[in-house]
Formats: structure tokens, C-alpha cells, sequence
């Protein structure tokens, strides 16, 4: 690639604008101006709307004006207003004829909704491999036990494959909605004019198929006044989910970054880390950051979406769909960013189990199984587990080293008075010595959970072949996907070399 050309594509990757084909052919709007032409040239002509004499000479000049773009900097116009002028000048002033019933409306709605049907298609690959990374921790830590937070406090231990698979959950709802999105964008306006319709017998079916859609947008008002407008709030929909599910999850990792001893955080080097300027010890996690920002910018340019719609009348060019605008490339870049995150998560299950046995995360599962075996009303077994937090903090005592002795003293104590009200409230404390260390156990409790969806083994088991097949299945959309577009596309061009001959 020369070096101009070279430019051009750095600059346009930058802008998040362009994706491209095998041949590093540039998929912006001249690519795909160029590609509503060559369908509106063979429709018409076989419409009989142009001779087979103008058809060809349309389709000479049409190539040429695609040759020199595709030239280390050749011109690339990006409206239609401005392609016009070099289809003339390479093919005379009949070429034209093939804008009957076009209009920079419908053709820049399609350009706008072709570029963002690629993004998504970057972005849904993306989405997948977030989630195939997050399956792949999940497997890998079913038995590690963390404590999970509420409130930004420690407050009942969990598996952390658990934990993983909900947020695969997540970033499954996220591809749903792209899914829904997609077959809401793949209708071609093409036909729609500029508000309804044209008087010439346009094709509007046969142009969709050859641009790779499902179908065409009905209504032509709506196919170019509307929908262009509304689409990219939807779009903002979807990317505002992404990334609060993906800062969700980075405040939970920045959460053990203030701790001396976190039971997750990043490999060091690599661009994961860095070490700070002034203080030896600190190894911030840049990528964390960045990646926080990115999403932090990501909600910014969905609000600025927003407002470009509001207030201003169907089919006004603020809030138009358009690639150059389009925020699913930010997204992607997102994705990206924080699928590298999964991949160089250090993770020490033998800490998170300290940070567990050094506080009282396991204080509802003594109230549970007081009720569930001695049938003790919930609140009196949680005054009771309350009264054993608050002495054994005063007293400086850990779970594993509360004996029970002590909670057999503070049991009797706490259950004194609602126990002369209610003879079927034992008096003493009715555990044994077993239940009661077995209650305190962060990896008993979390195995014996026993409702659908918790993080017990089988369970567990259970919710991480979902998400599995969750994945092949999004993964298969895209494939299928993908190969519907290629395949249209691949017929578009070979039809045109035929007109060519």
C-alpha cells in the first residue's frame, strides 16, 4: 500500500468510518455509492429504463470513476452531489439517466445504514468473544469462592464462576438487542425518493437484494424521513448497556486495587500496567482506566445522538444515521479493550477465601439455618447472628475462631425475651458444634445453596452450558449473517463485470 493510501486509511480507522474488505479496499461511503450505482445501472437497464448501449457505457464509466478512487489518492467523493460530476466527466452526460428515482436521501440512508450493518457485525464479534472469554474464566474458577459486594460492602461469598456467567448473561442480552436492532436496520430505502416514492418503475425489491437486504422499508416516508432518525437513539440503547455492564465490572475489579492483598487483579506489564512516577510500590491498572474512559466516552456520544434528533422536524440531517456518526465502532472498541482485561486477570482463590474468613459474610446463612432446621423466625436468628457480628468485631474475633462456647452464650442472651413470649423458641442454643462451624464456612455455604440459578455445582454446571449454547448461537448469526452480505455482494459485482463485456 503506498503511502497516501496509507493515510487515508489510518485516518479513517481513526474516525471509526471504514472497514475493510479482503483487497483493503476502503468500505466508505464511495465504496458503497459506487455499489448502489452498479445495482441502479444493471436494474435499469434490464427494467428496459436504459438501452443495453447505455447500460454498458454507464457501467464503463461507472468502473472508471472507482478505478482512479481506489488510486493512491485518488478522489473518493463522499455525497452524492459530489460523485455526480466524475460519472459525467467518464461517461458523458447519458450516465445520468441512472439517478431516475434516486435521491441523495434514499441513497445516504442506505450508504449510512450499509456502513453501520458493518460496525454491528465487528461489534456482534466482539460481544462474542467477550462472552467466550467469560465462559472461560467461569470454567477455570468454579471452585473459587469471593466475596460478593452490596452497598460497596462485603456481604455474602460466592462462586466466582457464578459471577462470571452473569455477566456472559449480560453480554448475551447485549447481542439479543443487536440482533433485534439488525433486522430493524436491514431494510433498503432504496426507491423511497426523497418523502414518497418516485413515478418511475423502480425495482425496489431486486435493489435490496443486491445491497444484502432482508427486505425493503415499506413506507417511504418512513424508510427516509424516520427511521434515519430514530435509529441511532436505538443505537445509543444498545451501546449504553454495553458500557455500563463493562464499568460495572471494572469498579468491581478497582475495588481490590485499593486492598493490600486483592484476590483479583491484572498481569503487570504488557500495557496492563504501569508504575506510578513518584511511588515505587504502585502499580496502577491502566487499562482499567482506559478503558473506563472509552466507555465513559461511549455514553457521552450516545447522549450527543440524542440531542442532534431532538427537536427538529422527520428527515433533517443532525441526527441522521450516517457511518461518519456512527458510535458502534467506540463500542467495539470497548469490547476490545475489555476482552484483553478478561484475558490477563490474575486471580488468587486463596485470598478471596481469606478476605471471607476475615469478616462475617456468612451471618444470613446462620439466621437461614436456624429457621431452616429449628424452625427460629428469620429476624430473631438475625438479631442473634447481629449480636455474635457485633462482639466479635469489639473483640477482634474471626469467623473460623468464634467458638461455640461464645455462641452459645450470646444465643441464650439474645433469644431471652422473645423466648418467654414464644415457647416454641428454644432457649439454648439448639446447633451442634458441627452445624455451627458448617454455617460459617464460606465453600459450605456456597454449595449448599439449593434454588434454581445459585451457584451450587450442579447448578452452576447447568447455567455455564447455557451460556454456551447461547454463544454458538450468536456466533452462528453472525456467520449466517455475514454470509448473506458476502454472498449479495459477490453476485452485485459479478452481474456488473457482465455488463462490462
Amino acid at each position: 500500500m503506498k503511502k497516501s493510501l496509507m493515510a487515508l486509511t489510518l485516518c479513517a480507522l481513526m474516525s471509526g468510518s471504514i472497514i475493510f474488505a479482503a483487497d483493503q479496499t476502503p468500505r466508505d461511503n464511495f465504496y458503497w455509492l459506487g455499489q448502489i450505482n452498479k445495482a441502479s445501472d444493471i436494474i435499469n437497464t434490464d427494467e428496459g429504463l436504459l438501452t443495453p448501449a447505455e447500460g454498458k457505457n454507464i457501467a464503463h464509466g461507472i468502473q472508471k470513476v472507482l478505478d482512479e478512487g481506489n488510486k493512491p489518492g485518488g478522489p473518493r467523493p463522499t455525497n452524492v452531489v459530489a460523485f455526480e460530476p466524475y460519472l459525467i466527466q467518464a461517461a458523458g452526460p447519458e450516465v445520468t439517466k441512472i439517478h431516475a428515482g434516486r435521491s441523495s436521501q434514499d441513497m445516504l440512508t442506505t450508504v449510512g445504514i450499509m456502513e453501520q450493518r458493518e460496525h454491528l457485525m465487528a461489534m456482534a464479534k466482539e460481544l462474542d468473544n467477550v462472552q467466550r472469554s467469560l465462559i472461560k474464566l467461569a470454567e477455570e474458577n468454579k471452585d473459587t469462592i469471593i466475596p460478593n459486594y452490596t452497598n460497596g460492602v462485603a456481604a455474602q461469598p460466592n462462586s466466582l464462576a457464578h459471577h462470571l456467567i452473569a455477566y456472559a448473561n449480560a453480554y448475551n442480552r447485549d447481542m439479543q438487542r443487536v440482533r433485534e436492532y439488525y433486522a430493524r436496520l436491514n431494510r433498503s430505502p432504496m426507491g423511497s425518493m426523497v418523502l414518497n416514492g418516485t413515478g418511475w418503475p423502480l425495482d425496489r425489491d431486486r435493489m435490496a437484494d443486491y445491497l444484502g437486504f432482508d427486505s425493503i422499508a415499506y413506507n417511504t416516508y418512513d424508510a427516509g424521513q424516520i427511521f434515519p432518525q430514530e435509529a441511532p437513539i436505538e443505537t445509543g440503547g444498545i451501546t449504553n448497556a454495553i458500557a455500563i455492564h463493562t464499568t460495572s465490572f471494572i469498579e468491581e475489579i478497582m475495588q481490590q486495587y485499593a486492598q493490600p492483598r486483592p484476590w483479583i487483579l491484572l498481569k503487570e506489564g504488557g500495557g496492563n500496567t504501569y508504575v506510578s512516577s513518584a511511588m515505587p510500590q504502585k502499580r496502577n491498572p491502566g487499562i482499567l482506566n482506559s478503558c473506563r474512559t472509552d466507555a465513559s466516552t461511549l455514553l457521552g456520544m450516545s447522549v450527543e445522538a440524542a440531542f442532534r434528533s431532538h427537536n427538529i422536524p422527520a428527515g433533517m440531517a443532525d441526527g441522521r444515521l450516517s457511518g461518519r456518526m456512527d458510535i458502534v465502532p467506540q463500542a467495539t472498541k470497548v469490547l476490545s479493550e475489555f476482552d484483553r482485561i478478561l484475558n490477563n486477570l490474575v486471580i488468587h482463590p486463596d485470598r478471596s477465601l481469606e478476605e471471607l474468613n476475615l469478616d462475617w459474610t456468612c451471618s444470613q446463612e446462620i439466621a437461614d439455618q436456624l429457621m431452616k432446621k429449628y424452625g427460629i423466625p428469620f429476624r430473631v436468628g438475625h438479631h442473634f447472628a447481629s449480636d455474635v457480628v457485633t462482639y466479635a468485631r469489639a473483640n477482634n474475633i474471626t469467623p473460623a475462631d468464634f467458638s461455640y462456647e461464645d455462641a452459645k452464650t450470646i444465643y441464650a442472651k439474645s433469644v431471652a425475651d422473645v423466648a418467654k413470649e414464644d415457647p416454641s423458641i428454644p432457649k439454648t442454643f439448639p446447633m451442634t458444634a458441627e452445624e455451627w462451624k458448617n454455617a460459617k464456612d464460606p465453600v459450605a455455604i456456597v454449595h449448599n445453596r439449593a434454588v434454581k440459578g445459585g451457584p451450587q455445582p450442579s447448578e452452576l454446571n447447568k447455567m455455564i452450558e447455557m451460556a454456551k449454547k447461547d454463544l454458538a448461537n450468536n456466533e452462528a448469526w453472525v456467520a449466517s449473517t455475514e454470509n448473506q452480505l458476502s454472498q449479495s455482494e459477490k453476485k452485485l459485482n459479478n452481474d456488473f463485470d457482465q455488463m462490462l463485456k
